[in-house]
């Protein structure tokens, strides 16, 4: 292993663009808007070229955080999560009068915390980066200042998330107590040692690791923030959260249960598997009866939160590949389908309510068909990605003996179809019962960032391989 600070440098090039923003925010006349986003994509493109240098150098920073593949594939998904979500928020930001500078910073600070969390190999870095992604997104969340449904969102989603981290942190106490070490490499070599018969101190640790996590991913019965935040948050910023913190969020939750605590898999795979169940079936059956359409990919994120689940149970080759394929899948979706919703909301006007998309084929067919295609992926339709994500996913379960899981994704997801159809089918088939104009223009960078979500959708639908193969031989890179 290479020990330098070549590790930290994507992560760096991300904090240094925060800083920049932060600065030209300072110094950006009254009368004046100093184009920042700008200087994020500047530096997202850093840590993408920064990473590129890294593949395969294994290179690692006093032991603390690892640029690993996985970490690096991981950092890949975020920095196309950070371009995708600051081109979508330029709208945003200007019809609600957001202040931009603030906006800007703390998303690329909350990028910086998903990278560190998506490299570090301590669990005390694990969780000071969950914190610095955490406190960036608590803000986003509530940043409408002067709506009484952010501000309760905000507030709901720091008081749940702070329980989460008092969780988390005494998992870590636990771990250290039994272990000696916060390590994972120490860890999992201590482990190893006592697999046979582990005690009650050991249970208890990896119990509340599993809350800490399971939090952040959404998953059931640790979900009940989810839907409340997302609604009340700007779209743009549900659009960022629901994608970037449940990537970083699984980047850490693979690298400590399939690495650090593997010698435990019997333990906690006995408490996730019905975990994953409940997961996808509230978030599947719950969803069907929300009217929102925030809330009702609120739902989905949960559902889906459950079938990455599956994946981690798994375990195999092919569950291990899957988990990362399909983060990636489901991140370009899920910021397409959000950056409509950012797109055809007008100042005074949200249009978030299903009944609000019908005529949409007829008032801006481009966008209704690129909805109809994030939809239609969230779904599981071929050729989409989202139907190649998912056949991976349950064909590792079916390998590791989980059939029943697979069943309850399988059934889950043709349920859910519902709930997606529906929407199309309200775009198409239900005309508008008003004649004015209802929805805004379509800024340029915001819908060529669509389209490119689109594009990567078909592109991983029809030709996945490739990138399948860089996933699973990623993820390999932490055993």
């Amino acid at each position: 292993m290479i020990v330098s600070f070549n590790a930290i440098v994507p992560l760096a090039c991300v904090v240094a663009a925060g800083i920049a923003a932060m600065i030209a925010e300072a110094f950006n006349p009254p009368d004046e808007q100093m184009p920042i986003a700008p200087l994020g994509v500047i530096g997202l493109a850093g840590a993408a070229f920064a990473s590129l240098a890294l593949w395969d150098k294994n290179a690692s920073s006093f032991g603390l955080v690892s640029a690993d593949n996985f970490g690096l594939f991981v950092i890949g998904i975020l920095v196309i999560v950070g371009i995708l979500s600051l081109s979508i928020s330029s709208p945003a930001i200007d019809r609600e009068g957001l202040p931009r500078g603030e906006y800007y910073t703390l998303m690329l600070f909350g990028l910086a915390g998903m990278m560190l969390m998506a490299t570090a190999t301590d669990l005390l870095v694990i969780f000071l980066a969950l914190e610095v992604l955490s406190m960036a997104v608590y803000v986003l969340t509530g940043i409408r200042r002067d709506s009484p449904a952010a501000t309760e969102a905000a507030f709901k989603y720091f008081l749940l998330g702070g329980f989460s981290s008092a969780f988390f942190l005494y998992g870590i106490a636990f771990t250290f107590g039994v272990t000696g070490s916060t390590h994972l490499d120490r860890i999992g070599s201590v482990l190893a040692a006592h697999a046979l018969n582990p005690t009650n101190m050991q249970l208890a640790a990896v119990g509340l690791l599993i809350v800490g996590f399971a939090f952040k991913v959404s998953a059931v019965p640790f979900h009940m923030w989810t839907p409340d935040a997302y609604e009340g948050a700007p779209a743009a910023v549900t659009a960022f959260m629901s994608t970037g913190v449940k990537a970083a969020a699984f980047a850490a939750f693979v690298r400590v249960f399939l690495s650090a605590l593997e010698p435990m898999r019997a333990s906690w795979s006995t408490v996730l598997w019905p975990v994953a169940a409940l997961t996808m079936i509230v978030g599947t059956v719950v969803g069907v009866a929300q009217t929102n359409v925030k809330r009702m990919l609120a739902y989905s994120s949960i559902a889906h939160g459950g079938y990455l689940l599956v994946a981690l149970i798994s375990g195999n080759d092919y569950g291990k590949g899957a988990v990362l394929f399909y983060l990636l899948t489901y991140a370009v979706t899920n910021i397409g389908a959000f950056g409509v919703i950012v797109l055809l909301e007008d100042r005074g006007r949200p249009n978030d309510k299903i009944s609000d998309y019908a005529g949409l084929g007829h008032d801006h067919p481009g966008l209704a068909a690129l909805m109809t295609i994030f939809l239609l992926s969230l779904g599981g339709f071929p050729p989409m990605a989202g139907f190649i994500a998912k056949w991976y996913v349950f064909s590792a379960a079916i390998k590791s003996g989980y059939v029943w899981l697979a069943i309850i994704g399988v059934l889950t997801s043709v349920v859910s179809v519902f709930f997606y159809l529906r929407i199309v089918v309200m775009m198409y088939m239900t005309p508008s019962s008003e004649t004015i104009a209802r929805f805004p223009a379509v800024p340029r960078i915001a819908g060529a960032a669509l389209v490119f979500s689109a594009i990567v959708i078909f592109y991983l639908g029809i030709l996945p391989t490739r990138v399948l193969d860089w996933a699973t031989a990623s993820i390999g890179t932490i055993f």
